[in-house]
């Protein structure tokens, strides 16, 4: 069964949020009920093409161990000899988490050997990673060319709400996308473009929006590639007259750090030496208004560095503003859950 474990962690590599790990819990011990023996497999962060030890899910089964009755065994890779043993002596009942296949280049490539191996060891493929379930990868979309393919009860949850939320939603219709991974969303951008009345995009995302319309962003981060196509993308949005919010103003610092001395500034003013690292009070009240003016709204993403407090003000802020409106509102990623539950507001979002 594939789950989507990729948590947020701290320095030390230690959960910080284990919102993920107890999503999947229901489907577990659906299949565990049944005597099933279960297999489970996730990536975990963007490993360079082989095991790095920051990376392994070691931690997600040891915590997981801790949620199920079930004794939760770890193995030393995802595939292999020593894995198809383990398989082997496995009884009903029992739960085998795989280490992070994006060990293995051919998880990303989705070759069709990796996804042989890897489906070697099932019957049945069950899909239960909603968070990883666009990526056309050898453990989401490959192993369904292999072994019979079913959903997961979280999978099957998510897609029936979003449902609700994209097919015919009430309007004013509102997307709030962050996180840094703009190569990743910018078909999402497409496809809402056709969907949304209005469009927030804040995060490392934005800066390369921001580039562009032709700003300066420091030593932020961007990915050079993908400005022509966000240069298309802001005059479709233009040409179908969705409003498509950026940044006025944002945080900047030297560093990404606890200590770093931060100030506020315009978009059309940072300085060479500073890097973007949160929206500043401007945008908040700019994408406040926005958000207390929807009916239905979908948030995907951290409008700055989250995992430092003083450059995570922007994202509380959007998760306030989102508890307080009365729009159907549905929030997706680790950090952008994160947030909601570190603010209290979980239970005000639909």
């Amino acid at each position: 069964m594939r789950e989507d474990f990729n948590v947020p962690v701290d320095k030390n590599g230690d959960i910080i949020d284990d919102t993920k790990i107890r999503a999947a819990i229901p489907t577990i011990e659906h299949i565990l009920a049944q005597k099933g023996q279960l297999i489970l497999m996730s990536h975990f962060g963007r490993p360079k093409g082989g095991p790095e030890e920051k990376y392994s899910l070691k931690k997600v089964a040891k915590h997981l161990n801790s949620l199920i009755e079930a004794e939760v065994i770890m193995a030393p890779d995802c595939i292999g000899p020593e894995v198809e043993r383990m398989v082997e002596n496995m009884k009903p009942g029992q739960v085998l988490l795989l280490e992070n296949v994006r060990f293995h280049p051919g998880e990303e490539e989705n070759d069709p050997e990796f996804t042989r191996k890897l489906a070697s060891v099932g019957d049945i493929f069950v899909n239960d990673a909603f968070g990883s379930a666009h990526r056309a990868h050898s453990s989401t979309a490959g192993l369904a060319d292999y072994l019979p393919a079913y959903a997961g009860f979280l999978l099957e949850k998510e897609v029936s709400m979003l449902r609700k939320v994209i097919e015919n939603p009430e309007r004013p219709r509102l997307a709030i996308l962050g996180g840094a991974k703009i190569k990743d969303k910018l078909g999402l951008i497409e496809h809402l473009l056709n969907k949304m009345d209005s469009i927030l995009i804040g995060g490392g995302m934005a800066n390369t929006f921001l580039l562009a319309q032709g700003k300066s962003i420091g030593k932020s981060i961007y990915e050079e590639k993908q400005i022509p196509e966000a240069q298309r993308l802001l005059q479709r949005a233009r040409e179908m007259k969705v409003q498509l919010l950026l940044p006025v103003d944002v945080v900047v610092a030297g560093e990404i750090a606890n200590y770093a001395r931060a100030s506020i500034v315009e978009v059309d003013q940072i300085p060479d030496d500073q890097m973007i690292v949160d929206i500043g009070p401007k945008t908040i009240q700019a994408f406040g208004g926005a958000i207390a003016k929807a009916k239905t709204v979908v948030w995907n993403g951290p409008l700055g560095v989250f995992e430092i407090d003083q450059f995570a003000e922007g994202t509380k802020q959007v998760a306030l503003a989102l508890a307080q409106s009365q729009a159907i509102s549905v929030v997706g990623g680790g950090e952008s859950v994160a947030a909601v539950r570190k603010v209290g507001v979980e239970k005000h979002i639909t």
